[in-house]
């Protein structure tokens, strides 16, 4: 039996989750650096889960495989290809520089304010080591079933960051800033619970069929996708397409796109910077990444046939977020806005259906959790020190905070995908991936790169430039635990912006595969004969 490090990996922030929890009350920064430390393992593991992947390998490397639940088909597996393991390391990479840029984000509000209510900072540490282990097994699980019970419970401790932790920036006092954090917190718990119901439907639909077809019935991914390839399994066309739509409902809804969307922004206003990252840049990946393992391998035929619906519900989210973006006045809602016109683009180069198309998502994933990372947790720490998160009460930052403000920028370069920088490459290849097969899509997904330059440098004007505000003279420039959290952050930025090679070797042999399952590729230039003629 193989060492079972996928296991291990997020067993280790479970681990630490109980164990921050259980520290005693008084020990509140013992318990933030015991988060920290078992954050840190987490990544250490990340990290020899990479080097022992063989990136020219498009199989599910390091797997594991026990029974479970013999008599319903239910198996512990688990496995990563390149677009896993690649959304393992980010998760484990983010999580230390969430917890560091929270780090007072849980302290007792009576040392604040003594008639404000106290929040445990032993749970708040603990609920996001929580989230990490489950989105790591989600990332991990090669079985439908497994991956349904982690997809669902992430929401339990996301629930609680949202309602228990949530920001307090702009608030009308406590019981206003109550009813906001409430109210986000049940919306988000309401929409993605809908979502995960009915893929429950079709969960149960697919166990049926492969009892029927194979005699046994299994929620083994690579048996499911095995069988039908050899033609052992066959579904009528009408129910792979009711199949793949209850799987697609609840992997959209946490995407988020467009018309499912509506909980996101409502979420990331209300929660602290480092909860709005975990949200958008860690939960809402493993929507996007369930549909290139899931719907795809699962329902090929269905996914064909959804396509051009799915690449215009992509083109709304990428003009309609960047367009509400625009008209934003909190900061947070703008980077919310931001997001789901972002994630419309990594939507638009999984339905694409080319290799630069899904190997550019990939890497959009990746990238777009780094930018946003950056962006937000620098929008964070200029929030707390105005106390405010309307873009009117600020202006002339960069005279008082350069610092802040030149790391502001960088992040907001980066959300534009500015070349050179890492967004730039993956939102390059979605273009191209979508120009080759479906032009008109790749023309009208340009004009979201034309807002997103609007709001971002808009927004960069209205807060760092002009005249210096009052209740901004006195505004401190980052601090060494602040810089510790962005530093990394933009290094990653401009390195993969230079650099992509390490990402795309370990994801494109996954998104090949991912396309031969579909039967899918990349459409042949459509050269003149002349013309190839004369260039010989």
């Amino acid at each position: 039996m193989s060492f079972p490090l996928l296991t291990l990996t997020a067993a280790v922030p479970a681990i630490g989750a109980v164990a921050t929890a259980a520290a005693p009350a008084a020990k509140r920064t013992a318990a933030k650096w015991l988060a920290l430390a078992f954050s840190l393992a987490t990544l250490v593991l990340a990290a020899v889960v990479l080097v022992r992947f063989e990136p020219g390998d498009a199989r599910y490397q390091l797997t594991e495989s026990h029974a479970w639940i013999a008599d319903f088909g239910v198996r512990y597996e688990l496995g990563v290809d390149g677009i896993g393991v690649s959304l393992v390391a980010l998760t484990a990479l983010l999580i230390p520089f969430i917890i560091l840029a929270g780090w007072h984000d849980a302290d007792p509000l009576e040392e604040k304010a003594p008639n404000r209510r106290w929040r445990p900072t032993q749970g708040f540490f603990a609920l996001i080591l929580m989230v990490e282990a489950m989105v790591i097994l989600s990332f991990e699980a090669t079985d439908v079933f497994l991956f349904y019970i982690f997809f669902e419970a992430m929401l339990i401790p996301m629930y609680f960051l949202i309602g228990g932790f949530g920001d307090r920036a702009g608030a009308h006092g406590e019981d206003e800033a109550s009813k906001q954090r409430s109210y986000a917190a049940v919306k988000f718990l309401l929409y993605n619970l809908a979502g995960g119901l009915i893929m429950l439907a079709a969960v149960i639909g697919l166990f049926a069929i492969t009892a029927d077809d194979l005699g046994q019935g299994t929620f083994s991914l690579q048996e499911i996708v095995q069988a039908r390839a050899n033609g052992d399994l066959t579904m009528a066309t009408s129910t792979e397409r009711w199949l793949f739509l209850g799987f697609f409902f609840a992997f959209a809804v946490k995407a988020p796109l467009w018309p499912l969307h509506t909980w996101l922004p409502n979420a990331m206003g209300e929660s602290t910077a480092p909860v709005a990252v975990l949200i958008t840049a860690v939960v809402d990946k493993v929507g996007t990444f369930a549909m290139l393992r899931f719907c795809l391998q699962l329902f090929p035929e269905a996914s064909k046939w959804a396509t051009p619906a799915i690449i215009a519900l992509a083109l709304v989210s990428i003009v309609y977020g960047a367009l509400l973006a625009v008209g934003q006045r909190d900061i947070k809602r703008l980077v919310a806005y931001a997001s789901i016109s972002h994630f419309g683009f990594i939507i638009l180069g999984i339905f694409a259906m080319t290799s630069q198309g899904q190997g550019g998502a990939t890497l959009y994933m990746v990238n777009h959790g780094i930018s946003t990372a950056a962006l937000m947790l620098v929008a964070g720490f200029l929030i707390s020190r105005r106390g405010s998160r309307l873009i009117a009460d600020y202006g002339g930052v960069q005279k008082v905070a350069p610092v802040l403000a030149g790391t502001f920028l960088i992040g907001g370069l980066a959300t534009l995908s500015l070349p050179g920088l890492a967004p730039f490459v993956s939102e390059f290849l979605v273009l191209v991936g979508t120009f080759s097969r479906y032009p008109a899509a790749g023309i009208i997904a340009t004009f979201g790169i034309v807002l997103a330059a609007l709001y971002v440098l808009v927004l960069y004007q209205r807060t760092m430039t002009g005249p210096v505000k009052e209740d901004v003279r006195s505004m401190p420039d980052l601090k060494v635990r602040e810089l510790a959290v962005v530093a990394p952050l933009i290094a990653l930025l401009i390195f993969l912006g230079v650099y992509p090679k390490p990402v795309t070797d370990i994801v494109n042999p996954a998104v090949d595969h991912t396309l031969s399952v579909v039967d899918e590729h990349d459409p042949k230039p459509d050269v003149p004969v002349r013309d190839v003629e004369a260039a010989k």
